[in-house]
């Protein structure tokens, strides 16, 4: 590892540089740069995270920490490791203070592998308007989390408006399981379902995506039943034409599929690790069109696929904001 403190971005570029020299093998073949947007409070969170995506998907991962954007003085501090901790990647910790903080991609453009796609991964609460940060209107994918938003469904809302077509957030990954489990019923049937009943928290961001999936795929609107017993979705309920029920019930790490005329099973539905969902985010750098189709079914916004792919960037001073 090298540490550069008060340094320039031009020595980080010789540092990386540098370090990639010296890795040899271990720094060939990356199939991306991820750009990573962290409050210092969640570096290491964010560090845990890339390292299980990296094993997957070997990458140039960026790190970017706006650490104090009022100081009175700007300077960049760097960590640069390569082939280390970070598991198979080129990674760069650069903390910003002071307006540097707000040009982050004076730092970052020229640090931006060669011949690869970008990714941005926002590790905190989503940006109101993606637009604003010029390292999402330069990455090919962003990934936002709405679950870490105060108010999760209405910051999932506001992706909606936002949306741009390669934008993602990591609530739609978190439901890949649950919807795994409810498109497998209809392996054996071709019945018309004709409605749907969710259970979960009033402000669950997983099961608002879950009606909005179902609604775009089914035509239906799902009924929501919220519940305080249990701090994520806790059921989701099909009614079909013919009177049969198929329902999927979370319990811990596993799931009871149930279905009228047929045996209960007990299905595997765990948790994830950050670094798993990620990865998964990161097989796929394509528009993802389901995901679009859902996030427009809840938000009452349609043909999200067919708006302009790219953005342009609009600055906006959060010192003029006040």
């Amino acid at each position: 590892m090298i540490g550069l403190w008060d340094t320039t971005g031009n020595e980080v570029v010789k540092a990386l540089a540098a370090e990639r020299r010296s890795a040899g093998g271990v720094a060939s073949g990356l199939a991306l740069t991820l750009i990573a947007v962290v409050d210092e409070k969640r570096v290491r969170e964010a560090e845990a995270a890339a390292t299980i995506a990296a094993s997957a998907h070997p990458c140039r991962l960026l790190i970017v920490v706006r650490s104090d954007v009022e100081s009175q003085r700007s300077r960049l501090d760097a960590e640069i490791v390569v082939g280390g901790r970070l598991g198979p990647a080129e990674a760069a910790v650069l903390r910003m203070y002071g307006r540097l903080a707000l040009h982050a991609e004076s730092v970052v453009m020229p640090l931006l592998a060669p011949d690869v796609p970008v990714v941005s991964w926002w590790h905190s609460e989503p940006p109101e308007q993606i637009a604003n940060d010029f390292l999402g209107v330069v990455a090919d994918r962003r990934i936002t989390d709405s679950a870490q938003a105060p108010d999760p469904v209405a910051a999932l809302k506001q992706r909606a408006k936002d949306y741009a077509p390669g934008d993602t957030d990591l609530t739609w990954t978190r439901i890949t399981l649950w919807r795994t489990l409810v498109a497998s019923a209809f392996d054996t049937t071709s019945e018309q379902v004709t409605g749907a009943i969710i259970v979960a928290p009033e402000l669950d961001p997983t099961a608002a995506l879950m009606g909005g999936w179902l609604s775009a795929r089914l035509g239906i609107t799902p009924v929501f039943e919220p519940t305080t017993e249990h701090p994520r979705m806790r059921s989701v309920e099909l009614q079909c034409a013919n009177g049969d029920c198929i329902k999927v019930t979370r319990d811990e790490n596993t799931a009871l599929f149930s279905r009228t005329g047929q045996a209960d099973r007990e299905m595997p539905l765990v948790r994830r690790p950050v670094g798993d969902e990620l990865a998964e985010e990161l097989r796929r750098l394509d528009p993802d069109q389901v995901y679009s189709s859902a996030l427009g079914a809840l938000a009452g916004l349609p043909h999200l696929e067919s708006r302009p792919a790219h953005r342009v960037h609009v600055w906006k001073d959060p010192a003029l904001a006040r």
